[in-house]
């Protein structure tokens, strides 16, 4: 899952980058509003952080129009503000949750697990796809009720095809929601990491749709190739 935060003061932004990275999200990190707007316009996310005091633009501008744009993702907004207005108004113009600073990182990260989740038609917090599941909670995968280990690279692309399981989803968009902006991003990879994840789930959970792209379905169901 791929996370762009718009957040003008360094040290929490970079602080927010590390922690997600280290939760396996893939992270761009934007520090004033109108680098933040164009990121977000030409670029595609599962979820944005954005601050509202923010330089150039600030984050109720940029989140109408964003929305205005059409752009759906799911946002939460950080204000240094915690009057009723304040969140009413990020509400009114489209956010999908708030947070008040000073917060934890861990009420932080389990909202947008709760966003992205809600984003894909996901209510628990453990994807299954037959004997496979993944708790986005943990990061635990387990196939047949065993542990189940995975690279960072392999269990990004493994959560985001079960969050859009039974969906067609191609190279191109996982190179854009599994890398952040600055990786050296190579759709050869993506062919490795799906032979990575057969050999240790089974050749029938992610299969080929020739032409297309990748899906994970029940292996109960069959595959597709």
């Amino acid at each position: 899952m791929r996370i762009l935060i718009v957040e003008d003061e360094p040290t929490l932004g970079q602080q927010l980058k590390n922690t997600l990275e280290q939760n396996g999200y893939a992270v761009d990190l934007s520090t004033d509003g109108e680098d933040g707007h164009f990121l977000g316009s030409t670029e595609e996310y599962d979820a944005v952080v954005l601050d509202l005091g923010l330089p150039e633009i600030d984050g109720l501008t940029v989140l109408g129009m964003w929305r205005k744009e059409g752009r759906k993702f799911p946002v939460l907004v950080l204000t240094a503000r915690d009057s009723w207005s304040d969140k009413v108004a990020g509400l009114d113009a489209g956010a999908d949750d708030y947070l008040a600073k000073p917060f934890q990182t861990e009420e932080l990260i389990a909202r947008l697990r709760a966003l992205i989740r809600r984003a894909s038609g996901n209510a628990s917090s453990e994807l299954t796809a037959g004997d496979v599941r993944l708790d986005t909670r943990s990061g635990r995968v387990t196939r047949a009720g065993e542990p189940v280990k995975l690279t960072a690279q392999e269990y990004k692309l493994l959560s985001y095809l079960m969050h859009h399981k039974g969906k067609v989803v191609s190279r191109t968009e996982l190179i854009e929601h599994i890398y952040d902006q600055d990786f050296d991003r190579d759709s050869n990879t993506i062919e490795v990491f799906v032979t990575r994840i057969r050999k240790k789930l089974g050749a029938e959970v992610i299969t080929t749709i020739r032409g297309l792209g990748y899906s994970l379905d029940d292996p109960s169901e069959g595959a597709r190739e």
